[in-house]
């Protein structure tokens, strides 16, 4: 005899199993934040810890840090409840690293600030026009150190760049031996020495044939070159290295020697990225004290011959006002300051030039 329920009896008795009404599909998507989600967020922190600074409750690094933690936690809760917990650990770890950089970038704002805001006084036309000479209070400017940081700076261009390219030549083209390896090694020697060390090497050079009261700008431009050097001959040698070995091999079919393939092929392919590093090379040791100090001296005169007596230059001129001011030190700060604010703006200068070199002559491509 047969059990098996009718049709009737089982739509009576009703499914087996769990309600249909606790059946609910699963949520397979969140949902998402606004597309201005952090920075919104960032900059109700930065408000918020800007306004704690100014009312005067907590200091500016403690504001900041203030304003960083409530940006990674905001951003991290907000996008938890909205996102899900996975979505929300990548936006925690975009919010750690994005917090890094702007807290590794504000002492660089806050020097900056700084330098603008005491040099800015005595940015005036008297300051470039006028050197040191009879000068003890107020008045005076950089005139004599402006022109002594400009010559040398350019001999120790004159110097160091075609130093610096050959040997990167050499390397790349040339150099397969063991040779090359120690030139390699000593120029990553050169590239960590103190610049101290190269302004008492420039002193003892030149006092061997001047005797010990030697002080000139030559000596400066040799100490500055002696920097310069490893950085042309690292960039230099970066930038050959980029030049694809297609072009030489064809230049070689065509049977064209390799010093001309060199000069007219691989050189001014690379002739952008040779030339920003060079800009950045100068950049980089245009601001050097400790060896111009040591080598060059500090005279309150004009003096542009780099080969007869002592010059100024603005990073040790700026040291001396600072280091030995006057009688009220108003006027000297206020001649440090100004020389420091204009020795920043020749660096941002020569870096835009960098990047405009690399730009406007990099090969076109098409």
């Amino acid at each position: 005899m047969s059990t098996t329920p009718t049709t009737s009896e089982s739509r009576e008795a009703g499914p087996v199993g769990p309600d249909k009404a606790d059946l609910q599909p699963a949520r397979l998507t969140h949902g998402s934040l606004p597309r201005r989600a952090a920075p919104g967020v960032l900059l109700a922190a930065a408000v918020l810890g800007a306004a704690l600074w100014l009312l005067g409750v907590f200091g500016p690094v403690a504001a900041t840090l203030l304003a960083a933690a409530l940006y990674t936690a905001g951003l991290y809760l907000w996008s938890r409840s909205v996102e899900g917990a996975r979505k929300a650990f990548d936006r925690f770890v975009t919010a750690m690293v994005t917090s890094a950089f702007l807290l590794a970038l504000l002492p660089l704002v806050s020097v900056l600030f700084t330098v603008f805001d005491r040099g800015f006084e005595r940015f005036d036309a008297e300051f470039f026009t006028y050197s040191m000479r009879n000068v003890v209070g107020e008045g005076g400017g950089v005139h004599h150190a402006l022109f002594g940081t400009l010559i040398i700076t350019g001999l120790a261009t004159l110097i160091a760049v075609p130093i610096g390219m050959l040997t990167a030549i050499y390397l790349v083209e040339y150099g397969r031996g063991r040779l090359a390896r120690y030139i390699t090694f000593f120029v990553d020697v050169m590239t960590g020495i103190p610049s101290i060390v190269a302004g008492l090497f420039a002193v003892a050079l030149f006092q061997l044939f001047l005797g010990p009261a030697a002080r000139m700008g030559v000596m400066g431009a040799v100490a500055l070159s002696v920097l310069m050097i490893p950085i042309v001959v690292r960039s230099t040698e970066e930038m050959l290295k980029l030049v694809p070995n297609e072009l030489r091999e064809a230049s070689f079919a065509l049977a064209v020697p390799k010093w001309r393939t060199i000069m007219k092929v691989v050189l001014p392919t690379a002739a952008a990225g040779i030339g920003s590093g060079v800009t950045l090379a100068i950049a980089r040791v245009i601001g050097e004290t400790a060896p111009l100090l040591v080598a060059v001296g500090m005279t309150t005169s004009d003096n542009f011959n780099p080969f007869d007596g002592r010059m100024a230059t603005l990073s040790v001129f700026s040291y001396t006002q600072y280091a030995s001011p006057g009688v009220p030190p108003v006027f000297s700060l206020d001649r440090a300051w100004a020389a420091a604010l204009t020795l920043i703006l020749i660096v941002m200068v020569l870096n835009l030039l960098a990047r405009l070199i690399a730009r406007f002559f990099a090969p076109k491509t098409r």
